[in-house]
């Protein structure tokens, strides 16, 4: 039963049609933005060459320094744990 189930289960896997993606819209400024929401382009417009990339500004030092405390704090912590070796009592 189990060779039948599987070699059914893996049959049904390949021959099932492939899942599409929603489409993507973009607004006038080129960002992907959900499609009907206010200040989106039609679906299929295409994106203004000028602009249609935009890039996030790098991260400041003051982000770094605190994301550096922050893992040094959550690795401080997990070395800190007690020894999960059975041995309670001694």
């Amino acid at each position: 039963m189990r060779p039948a189930a599987a070699a059914l289960s893996l049959g049904l896997l390949l021959t099932a049609p492939a899942a599409l993606a929603a489409p993507t819209c973009f607004d006038r400024e080129g960002v992907p933005i959900r499609c009907g929401a206010p200040g989106a382009l039609p679906v299929g417009a295409k994106r203004p060459a000028a602009g249609a990339l935009r890039t996030s500004p790098p991260p400041s030092g003051r982000k770094i320094l605190g994301l550096i405390c922050l893992l040094g704090g959550l690795f401080g912590l997990i070395a800190a744990m007690p020894r999960f070796d059975g041995d309670w009592d001694g």
